[in-house]
């Protein structure tokens, strides 16, 4: 019956060498933090950038759509746009599908 008892105790304390809670939860901590920083925080930037470009969008711009459609900027309003896609078309496009600001002179050489 000895015997038992010195197994029972070695089983309460343990085994040595098993890892601590943090060692267990460290591979989930740098995966997040590897995320962070290769996902997450990049997106976040690029969309800050929109959102600036968005704002700062006034007539006279030539600008392409999410779509593909590239033109110049006729009126601005608080959620619309009205983009001048050859002369005397004009499509009226919400401000946040405008992907990009193109140079001057984009638009005639297309």
């Amino acid at each position: 019956m000895d015997w038992l008892i010195s197994t029972a105790a070695a089983q309460a304390q343990g085994a040595p060498g098993q890892p601590s809670a943090l060692m267990q939860f460290l591979p989930l901590i740098l995966i997040f933090v590897v995320f962070y920083f290769l996902l997450i925080r990049p997106q976040t930037k690029r969309a800050k950038e929109h959102r600036a470009m968005v704002a700062a969008l006034e007539a006279g711009a030539e600008v392409a759509t999410s779509g593909g459609i590239i033109g110049k900027i006729t009126q601005v309003s608080d959620q619309y746009v009205t983009v001048e896609i050859a002369q005397g078309v004009e499509v009226k496009v919400q401000r946040h599908t405008i992907a990009q600001v193109l140079p001057k002179g984009t638009v005639k050489s297309a």
